[in-house]
Formats: structure tokens, sequence, C-alpha cells
């Protein structure tokens, strides 16, 4: 929704500087620095060759669309002059001209931890990402991630169900929503948080526009958690970007023989904070008002000799009876009643996990 102290005319100026794409954006910022405002940036001889070779032919009816997006009372339009534009966000060496918003604005004012990982989690990472963010909200903090499967889908769920706020940074135009499959869940973003991008509308997902939207995420936020990360995911560009804006990195230690916790070793061999519990975020920030329910939960006292034959790795019903010297029924029992409690979790093919209390 727009300002009304702001003008039509300098908005589009800020969105047709924005649609820019043959200037880099710190050349940008250099030109705003010297001639002050976008009008005359766009009036520069710096700019005018550019202008008049950029991919964009339509850049006033490109304008034009956002600022119509923008009416829709859920619908924000953020310039870098903006005094709603995030301050934390500010400070980063390359902050976005301009920020599309659809959600609620304050969010963005509020602490933020970025929770990142795998797209390809493992239920043990999912549960991990879950409970953390939960844990985080029932704290009062904003938890910010990327909308993608895996981690970053669950830390956004986490935090919706532990009653908080949540923010999805996207890598297009929010005129649509990637992946398809997560447009309930985007809703739900919007609904109790915000969905940020400072890709123009019309802009698709592409490959390139994932590590230049963490910057973002990590930009707007006290500090990242890593789940679970390869050695190659692009979850590591978000920590290594965290650490260039001065922002905390933390990672959570997973099994040694899984691709999926390689990431963050590498990391807290690094310097990052491992964490086991949620604790340790917040003892690092110096997070007042922890929540009772973040502390951590005792051995069930049912069935400690079935849980003592089973780790964070699949099992079957056949291998623990193996193990246990039970019977079979007796094993599906005791499964059954732990899996209810929510420490133990089943996934296809029949197999077991024990559940991660963090």
């Amino acid at each position: 929704m727009l300002k009304e102290e702001h003008s039509i005319a300098d908005l589009t100026s800020w969105i047709q500087l924005h649609r820019i794409t043959k200037v880099s954006l710190q050349t940008k910022h250099v030109l705003l620095q010297r001639y002050q405002t976008p009008t005359r940036v766009l009036d520069s001889s710096e700019l005018r060759v550019a202008r008049s070779h950029d991919t964009t032919r339509h850049a006033r009816t490109d304008a034009e669309r956002d600022l119509d997006w923008c009416k829709h009372p859920e619908h924000h339009l953020l310039t870098f002059a903006d005094p709603r534009y995030p301050q934390l966000l500010k400070q980063i060496a390359d902050p976005p001209l301009v920020l599309y918003v659809h959600g609620t604005l304050d969010v963005l004012k509020t602490r933020q931890i970025a929770v990142v990982g795998s797209r390809n989690a493992t239920p043990y990472g999912r549960h991990i990402a879950t409970t953390l963010a939960s844990g985080l909200a029932a704290c009062g903090i904003t938890v910010t991630s990327g909308l993608a499967l895996g981690i970053d889908a669950a830390a956004h769920h986490g935090a919706i169900d532990g009653g908080g706020d949540t923010i999805a940074v996207a890598a297009h135009g929010l005129n649509e929503v990637y992946p398809r499959r997560h447009r309930r869940l985007a809703a739900q973003v919007a609904a109790n948080g915000a969905l940020v991008s400072e890709f123009p509308l019309g802009t698709a997902p592409r490959r390139e526009h994932f590590p230049q939207r963490n910057r973002i995420i990590s930009g707007l936020s006290l500090g990242a958690v890593v789940v679970e990360a390869n050695q190659r995911s692009g979850s590591l560009i978000t920590a290594r970007l965290a650490l260039e804006q001065n922002r905390e990195v933390f990672a959570i230690p997973g099994p040694v023989h899984s691709p999926q916790s390689w990431g963050c070793h590498q990391l807290i061999r690094q310097g990052a904070k491992l964490v086991e519990r949620l604790e340790h975020v917040l003892e690092e920030l110096s997070v007042a008002g922890q929540d009772p329910r973040t502390q951590p939960e005792r051995e069930p006292e049912q069935y400690p000799e079935l849980l003592a034959h089973m780790g964070y790795d699949p099992v079957t019903v056949d291998v623990l009876v193996a193990r246990s010297g039970l019977t079979t029924d007796s094993v599906c029992s005791m499964l059954l009643q732990m899996e209810i409690n929510g420490w133990v979790e089943s996934f296809a093919g029949g197999g077991y996990v024990r559940v991660p209390k963090i």
C-alpha cells in the first residue's frame, strides 16, 4: 500500500531506476549519493546510454504495474529512502533499492533469526527446523527463511505453529509463488508476517537469483542458523554472507556419515556456533524472555529399554527385535506409544527414527 506523502512521480523514478538491468546495484547507490534523487540519477549523463539500451523497453508501463500492485492494502513498496525500510538491511554492502512486501510491514522491524538449510532435508533436519523455529517464535523472535522445500518450509511452519511471525524472502517477483506447491504456505506466511522480494513483478525464478536473495535473508537477521547442508548447499552461501555482514552464524550438528550434515560440520570447524538447544541461540544473542517450553525435555520414562537401541538413523522393527530381545508384538506396541508421545517418527518403508529434542 502506498503512503500518501510519496509522490507517484518519485516512486515511478525509484522503480524505473531499480528495473534498469545494465547498471550494477553498487553503481546505482554511488549515483544516488551523488545526485540525491532517483529522478536526477535517471536524467544523468551516466545513465542515458544505459536507459536507451536497457532490455526493459516499457519502463513506465512496468512501473505503473508495480504501482497498481501496491493499491492492495497488504501490498507495499519500500524504497531505500523510505523510513519504513529495515534499518538492519540498510547496513549491508549492497542493500536493495526497492523492496516489494506482501503482508505486514511492522514485522520487518522485529528481531529476526534466519533458519536455512537443505531442500533435500531428512526427517531429523525437518524436525529440528520445526522445533527450533517454534521455540524462537515462542520467545518473540521472527523466523526468516526462503520458502524453499525442506528446511525452509519446516522453519516457516514451525514459526506459525509456535504462534509467531515469519518472513519469506523470494527469488522472483511476488506476483507468483515458487515452488508452486508452496502457494498455501506462502499465503500463511503473508498472514503471519510477510513475503519479501527485491525482484520486480514479472521476474521469474532463475538459478542466479537465489544467491542474490540470500544476502537479504541474512541481512534482515541478527544471525543465521544452518540446520542441514551438504558441502555445495546454497545455505553455506547464506552463512558466508552473514559473516560478511557481521551477523552471527550457527550450525546444527548431525550424523557424521550423512552428507546433509557435512556442510554444518564444516561451518562448525570454521568457527560457527554449535547449537544443540534453543538456549544456545538465545544466549549468544542475549535474548531475554525464554519460554519454559524451550527447556530440554527429559528422556521418556516409558520403554527406555527400546529407546536405548534406537539412534537417529532409520531402523526397522526386525532390527529392534534383534537388538532388544523383545517380541515383535511388544516392539510394535512400544513404537506406537512412543510415536504418539513424539519420541519416535515413522517413515515410508516401515522404519523408525528417534526424534531429536532441541
